[in-house]
């Protein structure tokens, strides 16, 4: 049900990236592209990883998630920080986003990860109540703070 992805997986990863942004209400600032994904995931330093669902039937892609490392300075070890986690509308409910973080959870574990963190839009009730079922807790004391476009250069120059 859960795989590694693989480099002819880009076209549907970027496709369920499109759609994911959709569901968000921001599609018009997914502007990764195909050539982007491929580098950042198998690239000859790779930033990124992903992993597949597949229907149990049919073996089609139903959904992935996308992550990268980050580091606890107060942990003293690294963690997995979920970029993006999407089952297509059809798929939900039969248990592929559990096992995309579950899988993810194994990975920590066998790696001596100590955290896997995520974002979620705080309107996403039913994202909200999955997490929350599977034991995840909000961090509601940090706020997130983002620089792009002409802040990004403005402050980079």
């Amino acid at each position: 049900m859960i795989r590694t992805a693989t480099p002819a997986d880009v076209p549907v990863i970027h496709a369920m990236v499109r759609e994911l942004a959709d569901y968000e209400k921001a599609l018009h600032e997914a502007r990764a592209t195909e050539e982007q994904l491929r580098e950042a995931l198998f690239g000859e330093r790779p930033a990124a990883f992903a992993h597949i669902a597949e229907d149990d039937t049919t073996g089609e892609p139903v959904g992935f998630c996308l992550w990268f490392l980050n580091f606890s300075t107060w942990r003293g070890v690294h963690g997995i920080y979920l970029e993006d986690l999407y089952v297509r509308p059809e798929a939900r409910g039969g248990g592929h986003g559990k096992a995309l973080l579950t899988e993810l959870a194994r990975i920590c574990v066998e790696r001596g990860y100590e955290r896997l963190e995520w974002s979620v839009l705080d309107w996403n009730e039913p994202s909200i109540n999955f997490y929350t079922a599977l034991g995840a807790a909000p961090q509601d004391e940090w706020t997130v703070y983002r620089l792009t476009d002409g802040a990004l250069a403005r402050l980079g120059a």
